[in-house]
């Protein structure tokens, strides 16, 4: 039977090569914590909401829906598109109107909706509902919902289409995104929306 040793100076080299038991406890420590952060992101759940109408009354279910998804830790995407984008404006949005006509919920029919000026009467009076109500309004829940992680994210082609300048939109509002983009967020969902 033989039994090999190392000459006394292999056995220094590979001594000198070998990390610490400080060092191996370090990158354990380092190992571990990449896998949780890579655990959490798998677990966490996604919804991706598409907001397509940019009326006062309109605004408010992608918001509210987006903030209390991400209170609840899910991963939100808002994608908005078409008259929806004026949710994100930063001057539209604090002149957004509601249409007395076609709105099965307003107080006046049809016939006295269509009449001059009554838009405004029916915006004004949401206005002072919200106020009364003591309600957030739509850009203290853009604001709120995009420091709980929401993002937003304006339709390019409706940025082209309506002539806006990327520069119009709220900070934290991601530009620039395409359908096919929206369209990838949505399969990766877990909950999809068209608001």
């Amino acid at each position: 039977m033989s039994t090999d040793t190392s000459s006394p100076d292999g056995a220094n080299a590979a001594a000198d090569d070998a990390p610490s038991r400080a060092e191996l406890a370090a990158r354990v420590d380092e190992l571990e914590a990449s896998l949780a952060e890579a655990t959490a992101e798998d677990d966490a759940k996604k919804m991706s909401i598409i907001a397509t109408k940019g009326s006062l009354d309109m605004a408010y279910p992608p918001l509210i829906l987006a903030s209390t998804a991400a209170a609840f830790g899910y991963d939100v995407t808002v994608f908005h598109t078409f008259w929806g984008l004026d949710i994100l404006h930063e001057e539209r949005s604090k002149s957004l109107k509601m249409s007395s006509v076609g709105n099965p919920n307003m107080p006046v029919p049809n016939v006295v909706g269509a009449l001059p000026g009554m838009d405004r009467v029916t915006t004004r009076m949401m206005e002072k509902r919200i106020e009364d109500n003591d309600t957030a309004s739509v850009q203290e829940l853009l604001e709120t919902s995009l420091d709980m992680g929401v993002e937003f994210q304006a339709c390019q082609m409706t940025i082209e289409l309506m002539g806006y300048d990327e520069d119009d939109f709220y900070d934290g509002v991601t530009t620039g995104v395409g359908a096919a983009t929206a369209l990838q967020d949505m399969v990766e969902a877990d909950i999809q929306l068209l608001v």
